[in-house]
């Protein structure tokens, strides 16, 4: 008998949902299997691996984040576009009941402590590519502020110092959980960013 086929996207994102709450090493393919209501052997069969299933769930969240950045980065002063990129990232650390934290600083910390535990070098890879796509729309939307006279920094510099930031506010998130904390120090940083340019 086959097994039944199931909806690949649902299933990647119930175990997103998963892995995001309790990390890949506390989440089985038994788990996700009796919420997609799918078979363990399925999954198996159709990602290989717990780390495989991880990798593409995490690619599906990757662009789907990377699309919302792209709208609150794209009308505004460079303030307010600013502004909307920090109310958007820390909304998103912020999501869940209890706050689930941010999916990418969680994984950095499972990298493999030891052999055969965690995640790999490709889990890593993946990781540091969405925080080079996140700095990069970051320096694209200063670039494109300095044109209009909102900024006369280094946009290439000041992206990187905003996407630092954003990963100590995800540790300091995890740590305290202090969301008007996390919102005053975002509007520091813009203000550190801008000065008295970006209205």
């Amino acid at each position: 008998m086959r097994p039944r086929e199931f909806d690949h996207d649902e299933v990647l994102r119930i175990a997103f949902d998963q892995f995001w709450r309790k990390g890949v090493r506390g989440t089985s393919l038994s788990d996700i299997a009796r919420d997609a209501a799918v078979q363990r052997g399925s999954l198996y069969n159709a990602f290989g691996s717990k780390e495989a299933l991880f990798l593409q769930a995490y690619e599906r969240y990757a662009g789907d984040y990377l699309a919302a950045l792209q709208k609150a980065l794209g009308s505004g002063s460079l303030r307010k576009r600013l502004t909307a990129f920090f109310d958007l990232t820390i909304t998103n650390f912020r999501s869940g009941t209890p706050p689930r934290g941010c999916p990418t600083t969680r994984g950095l910390m499972e990298l493999g402590a030891a052999e055969g535990e965690g995640l790999d070098d490709n889990a890593r890879q993946a990781f540091a590519s969405l925080i080079s796509r996140i700095t990069a729309l970051l320096q694209d939307t200063l670039a494109a502020g300095a044109a209009r006279g909102e900024f006369d920094g280094n946009p290439s510099a000041a992206a990187l110092h905003i996407a630092t930031v954003t990963r100590g506010l995800a540790v300091l998130e995890r740590a305290y959980g202090d969301e008007p904390q996390l919102r005053k120090i975002a509007a520091h940083t813009i203000d550190l960013v801008l000065g008295r340019k970006g209205g």
